[in-house]
């Protein structure tokens, strides 16, 4: 059903006749660009300012993994100037689309100027296949501004000295935010340093800040858990002696709560130390709905419950 789908709504894209994405903007002048997810669109809007006109396919508490197009989605890549996605599989079921799409406008993955030896490998995926969760190492996000800085200069040569200079404004937001997540971490107690989550989507953050980092279900939430898996973790909880555990925003609880009443039954009390975005940022217009609001959150959250 998947290959099915994704075919059809290939030809859909293809077969689309909108001819303002090759036209240099819409009826006043802006770019208009469609990102994936949240963390994407939030970096276009940083950078572009008052010369895009930005959106998003998948909003708060959407799991890009497991996200299919709708045939609005459809629309909005095909009007769109320029298409910015993730890469690294994120958007697994979506490639075909982004393939078809990169014949005729720049359909670009912000993981591309990413070498491979800054990437973590998912073994789980098979050969070739690497964690897409870039935006946890603050520095690995920098990058994918970079490239969305380019591509907007590129494709709007006009406004080019513009993005340029909000992009190095907003690199020099992001390289504080860096500084005060590796600080706040620092207070964590070093035996404390161990992060349990729903889905193993925080490896780029434990290796840029410190933390042990393991989740109930692998890098991909298609992968799904069994019995093993939980008893597995319950084990490691009791074994560490982890008073803590973190849901996602975009991962049923109900997966770690079973984790929870495992140790529990083994005499070991675990509670929920709060709820963590992964794959997705909050509500729009919330602090938490922008990157920086969302990593501050995560990086408060983790070193309230842990410290």
């Amino acid at each position: 059903m998947t290959i099915i789908f994704l075919t059809v709504t290939a030809l859909a894209v293809s077969a689309c006749g909108g001819t303002s994405a090759n036209q240099g903007g819409d009826s006043d002048g802006k770019l208009k660009v469609t990102s994936t997810i949240g963390m994407i669109n939030d970096v276009v809007k940083q950078v572009g300012g008052d010369h895009v006109d930005a959106a998003a396919l998948m909003g708060s508490g959407i799991d890009p993994h497991l996200y299919k197009a709708s045939q609005g989605d459809v629309k909005k890549l095909d009007d769109a100037d320029i298409i910015f996605y993730n890469g690294l599989h994120l958007e697994g079921k979506m490639a075909e689309m982004f393939e078809q799409l990169e014949k005729r406008k720049p359909t670009v993955a912000v993981s591309s100027y990413l070498k491979e030896e800054q990437l973590h490998a998912d073994p789980a995926q098979g050969s070739g296949s690497h964690d897409p969760h870039i935006w946890f190492n603050v520095k690995l996000w920098m990058s994918a501004t970079e490239v969305i800085r380019d591509t907007l200069a590129e494709k709007d040569p006009a406004n080019a000295a513009d993005y340029k200079q909000r992009a190095a404004d907003y690199l020099k937001e992001l390289e504080k935010l860096d500084a005060y997540a590796k600080e706040q971490i620092s207070l964590i107690p070093e035996d404390k340093r161990i992060l349990v989550t729903a889905h193993d989507a925080f490896g780029y953050f434990g290796e840029a800040y410190g933390l042990t980092v393991t989740g109930l279900q692998g890098m991909n939430t298609m992968s799904e858990y069994g019995s093993k898996d939980v008893s597995k973790l319950r084990d490691y909880l009791v074994e560490n002696k982890i008073k803590a555990v973190f849901i996602e925003s975009s991962v049923p609880k109900k997966s770690i709560e079973s984790v929870i009443e495992g140790a529990r039954q083994l005499g070991h009390e675990v509670k929920i130390g709060g709820e963590l975005y992964s794959d997705a940022m909050g509500d729009e217009g919330s602090e938490e709905g922008t990157y920086i609001g969302m990593v501050k959150h995560n990086v408060d959250t983790i070193v309230s419950a842990l410290k």
